[in-house]
């Protein structure tokens, strides 16, 4: 295949994706070489590599000798960017558990969904959303309830401080009675007592069910391998060396993503402890002024993040009197970075804004912008290390440079598949490996790609996918709905705002009324901001509902 006739691009660097057996030898290496060095920081509170080495290690030894947790079994985390994720996380591996990440601000029936899919036997979960849990956890598997407290790794005085206002000033944590609950506090105590058990595990054994949404809009778990993870690390960390050489246990890298977010999961959290850096977790990256306040504390060298919050912190008037001669690299992700908001922040912070792109599905970076001087606004850039990237045609057709093609990817960070969903599997993943991102791209004459247009009728809202299908079929168990039909378009803050059609079944329904009702059955990003009632939506003459003229609509609105 000739790569100037066709939009083909194989990265001539390599990596070995198997540097390490698993996170688990990643993890235990890390956290002794650099033992005396800030591993993790929020709040102002500080762990160690040597502390987070040791609580990962009591609480493994609480789910092998008291949860009775195997190799294999489900494990939940929800919550925040706290002291406790890595703990948990790192513990969790350690035991040889499967981590099935959780969005902290799913309602009932999206916690209900994922654990019963995944077959989760523990959560631990922040207080804040334990009343939440208790409504569906009898539909569920799970038997160990771990429960934290905002402040639980911080020190006495803090800690007292902290939880008691977050319960009884903030009124932050509402009742629950979750009869299987345990302290987190209890279970590191009752762990240091007890002996763990290293484990050991294949490159090819599943560490994550990380789930997505995918072209259906039924949420699926993808399937990462211990190999898929490292792949990816090894990955990032050879692109990151090609501009700028990092120095290990120097790094201080801006966590602001969650860590239940694929993009920090294996950026910040995996593949800069690896180098000994220094996380600064952010709990609530939309508190700007908080935020703003954090970064003046901290000599930082690297910032993950996505566009829309680049965006909010270059427009509070404080940002200028962050000191940001120590930072080396900045990449955005999770949804696309303007190209009005990449060339500010370079001129703001004297740093390029580098735009990837990647999946769950491919762990998640698959393409890159280089961070070396040749970056290209307004493309995704070129593919990482030991991976490939094509476009294909409805046919599966090699496309042209130039022309518009549904993105395909292969490299040994692309997923095993989607949990037990053999029929969606063999939807994306093809023969010989290709993965089908749904994504419609551009391959220009230099190499880059530029993303076009989604096959998919996703929705990006502040880097969080969110898929129409899912949205109808909520809006229409409303008794007072006949059809809905729900599309994104265009918005400076989010990237994209949801707008749903609805065609009334009882005259009697309101706006209010639909959303009120959104809010209880949809996490907070879905929610749509517009709602416009019709008589009737425009369909095929097979009666599948057409968003895109409805989208097309809008558009036009927009432009007139």
């Amino acid at each position: 295949m000739s790569s100037t006739a066709v939009s083909y691009s194989q990265s001539p660097r390599q990596i070995n994706p198997e540097f390490k057996q698993s996170l688990i030898e990643l993890i235990e290496e890390s956290v002794q070489t650099y033992k005396d060095l800030p591993a993790f920081t929020n709040m102002d509170v500080s762990l160690s590599f040597a502390e987070v080495d040791e609580m990962s290690k009591n609480f493994a030894a609480y789910l092998q000798n008291v949860a009775k947790l195997k190799p294999g079994d489900r494990i939940a985390v929800q919550m925040p960017n706290l002291l406790q994720y890595p703990v948990v996380l790192f513990g969790a591996i350690r035991a040889g558990l499967v981590v099935v990440n959780t969005n902290p601000l799913y309602t009932p029936r999206e916690m209900e969904h994922q654990f019963k899919d995944s077959g989760c036997k523990c959560i631990v979960i922040l207080a804040n959303f334990a009343s939440q849990l208790e409504k569906i956890i009898e539909k569920t598997e799970i038997e160990t309830v771990i429960v934290t407290e905002i402040g639980d790794l911080m020190p006495f005085l803090k800690r007292t401080l902290v939880n008691f206002v977050v319960k009884n000033v903030k009124k932050m944590v509402p009742n629950y009675g979750l009869h299987q609950a345990v302290s987190f506090r209890e279970v590191l105590k009752k762990g240091k007592s007890l002996s763990y058990t290293p484990t050991r595990a294949t490159p090819n054994e599943t560490v994550f069910i990380q789930y997505t949404g995918g072209t259906t809009g039924v949420s699926k778990g993808a399937e990462l391998s211990h190999r898929n993870i490292l792949a990816n690390v090894a990955q990032i960390l050879d692109y990151m060396n090609m501009g700028s050489e990092l120095q290990r246990g120097k790094e201080v890298i801006i966590t602001a993503l969650p860590l239940y977010h694929i993009f920090s999961l294996t950026v910040n959290c995996f593949a800069f402890s690896y180098y000994g850096a220094r996380n600064i977790l952010i709990t609530n990256p939309k508190d700007i002024k908080g935020f703003i306040k954090d970064l003046r504390k901290y000599k930082f060298t690297t910032f993950t993040g996505v566009n829309t919050l680049f965006n909010a912190l270059m427009n509070d008037s404080d940002f200028s009197r962050i000191d940001f001669r120590n930072l080396r690299v900045t990449v955005g992700g999770a949804m696309a970075v303007q190209a009005a908001v990449a060339t500010r922040w370079k001129e703001l912070t004297g740093c390029p804004l580098a735009e990837g792109y990647g999946l769950t599905e491919t762990s998640p970076v698959s393409t890159c912008n280089p961070i070396n001087g040749t970056e290209r606004l307004g493309t995704i850039g070129v593919a990482v290390a030991s991976t490939e990237v094509k476009l294909i045609d409805e046919d599966g057709n090699d496309v042209p440079k130039g022309e518009v093609g549904e993105l395909l990817v292969r490299g040994p960070q692309v997923m095993k598949g989607y949990y037990k969903r053999p029929d969606e599997t063999v939807k994306v993943l093809m023969p010989g490996g290709w993965l089908r991102t749904g994504d419609m791209a551009i391959m220009l004459e230099d190499g880059f790609f530029k993303i076009a247009d989604r096959k998919k009728d996703m929705i990006l809202v502040s880097g969080f996918n969110v898929y129409p299908n899912e949205l109808e079929d909520v809006i229409c168990s409303h008794p007072k709905v006949r059809e809905a039909a729900a599309i994104g378009i265009p918005d400076e803050k989010s990237g994209e705002t949801i707008k749903v059609f609805i065609v009334k079944k009882d005259e009697s329904l309101t706006s209010e009324e639909l959303r009120a009702y959104c809010k209880e059955n949809l996490t907070s990003y879905k929610v749509p901001k517009l709602i416009e009632f019709k008589t009737d939506l425009p369909k095929t003459n097979v009666g599948k509902v057409l968003r895109r003229d409805l989208r097309d609509q809008e558009l036009k609105k927009m432009q007139a």
